[in-house]
């Protein structure tokens, strides 16, 4: 094929992304590369990409399982809403956020009243070989990694499920679970 497609290509993303007036708030487990895809759907949509965990940490002055350890999770889930809140706010492009941010139902509501919530679903297997790269996720050195991914993802598909889309991310590149996401919105819009 000619170089045509892709310049049509990018005239497609550019009108996609005009229509695009809400951050777009990625929601799902641990693991199924929020920060990872976030980053390049900004990149995609050239806007700009934040991460609510990051955030979380730098208004904190503590890494997240600190905060876990010495105050515990509903007290992380308080500074959580309140980030998220104000990250809405700001009008970023594409925001990120961590695994149980979309079960808080004040934090929900704020999503889906102001933002664009897309669902990054991702099967269990993927996420235990995800999740085991690295050892700074609290609610995973509780026990069994899988049997804690499944319980989670049974626990909170209810709330994920209120997403206005839910893409699924299979094993490839997370370019292409950006572009799904991209189209899903096409649509959605």
């Amino acid at each position: 094929m000619s170089a045509a497609p892709s310049a049509s290509h990018h005239s497609d993303l550019a009108a996609i992304a005009a229509r695009i007036t809400r951050p777009v708030v990625l929601v799902g487990l641990m693991g199924v590369g929020k920060t990872t895809v976030g980053r390049k759907l900004a990149g995609l949509l050239k806007r700009d990409f934040v991460d609510a965990d990051e955030a979380i940490v730098a208004a904190a002055q503590r890494s997240i399982p600190e905060i876990f350890e010495t105050y515990g999770e509903a007290y992380f889930r308080d500074g959580e809403r309140r980030v998220i809140a104000r990250l809405i706010e700001e009008g970023h492009g594409v925001i990120a956020t961590g695994g149980g941010a979309f079960v808080d139902p004040q934090t929900r509501a704020a999503v889906l009243e102001k933002g664009i919530a897309v669902w990054i679903d991702c099967d269990i297997d993927t996420l235990v070989e995800r999740t085991s790269r690295r050892a700074t996720r609290p609610l995973l050195k509780q026990g069994d990694p899988r049997t804690i991914l499944t319980r989670l993802a049974a626990e909170r598909a209810p709330f994920y499920g209120q997403a206005h889309i839910r893409v699924v991310s299979e094993t490839g590149p997370h370019a292409d679970t950006a572009r799904a996401i991209i189209e899903a919105i096409d649509k959605w819009l």
